[in-house]
């Protein structure tokens, strides 16, 4: 299966960097139904798919962070008081998510999935509205982030720049620091995932380290990491609306077909 995992980090990499999106709403589709056809353990499949997305998310939040930060887009004060909830939430997402069941875990994928295909569609983006709240009020919003970035493996960048966008945040700014929180998301979501398919008692594929499963992993993040610069130089050569229309399209049909294997 070594060069499906390829393949699917190639082109989710090359995605990114075209789009500027990340590769979860993809990647976790596509496992499911690779770790389907490998016969794993049916009702563990959809946790082992979002764990090792929340895994490959570590390496390409970082590649992404430093090209921000080398753009002076990140604000550090916003990800300072945006981290602490963002770790609590995401523990506390991928901890829920390890005790759902495979239906309703699917079931919040799909409905976030067409969220997310919707917002593209139809290139919806929210007005500035409010100033940013208190070091309270960014834990909180950290924490809700945190939470279902962790529950469908994303980097949370579909939450965090909407959010940022309302409280008055320059757009680069917003995606800078979105970059940014994507790493603390995706390294305390991983954990989270890889303990609880830890503490379980169902065997698990070989290779795995708890929902994590390490050859995908490598394959998918490698591949990733080498093609997200070429998309990100293509951005100036191709029609990138209507590819982005293309993506939209996909994401529909990877929602269907996911729901429909549910029922």
């Amino acid at each position: 299966m070594w060069l499906i995992y390829l393949l699917l980090g190639a082109g989710v990499g090359f995605l990114a960097g075209l789009l500027g999106i990340g590769g979860g709403l993809v990647i976790v589709p596509v496992l499911a139904y690779i770790f389907t056809a490998q016969d794993f353990p049916s009702d563990r499949i959809l946790h082992l798919a979002l764990g090792t997305t929340m895994a490959t998310i570590i390496f390409t939040s970082l590649a992404s962070l430093r090209m921000h930060h080398a753009h002076d887009a990140v604000n550090w004060w916003i990800v300072r008081y945006l981290a602490p909830g963002i770790i609590l939430g995401t523990l506390a997402g991928s901890t829920f998510a390890g005790r759902l069941s495979t239906e309703v875990l699917g079931m919040i994928f799909v409905i976030f999935i067409y969220y997310a295909a919707t917002q593209m569609w139809l290139n919806i983006t929210p007005t500035s509205r409010h100033a940013l709240p208190g070091k309270f009020g960014m834990v909180v919003a950290g924490s809700l982030i945190g939470a279902l970035s962790s529950l469908v493996a994303i980097g949370g960048g579909l939450l965090t720049v909407p959010f940022l966008s309302m409280c008055n945040v320059k757009l680069q700014y917003a995606i800078g620091t979105s970059a940014a929180v994507g790493f603390p998301i995706a390294l305390a979501g991983t954990i989270g995932y890889i303990i609880n398919g830890l503490l379980q008692t169902q065997p698990l594929p070989d290779y795995s380290l708890g929902y994590v499963y390490l050859p995908a992993l490598g394959w998918i993040a490698g591949a990733s990491m080498l093609t997200a610069p070429l998309g990100a130089r293509a951005t100036h050569r191709m029609q990138t609306a209507t590819l982005r229309k293309i993506f939209v399209v996909l994401l529909y049909f990877l929602g269907t077909k996911m729901l429909f294997n549910l029922f």
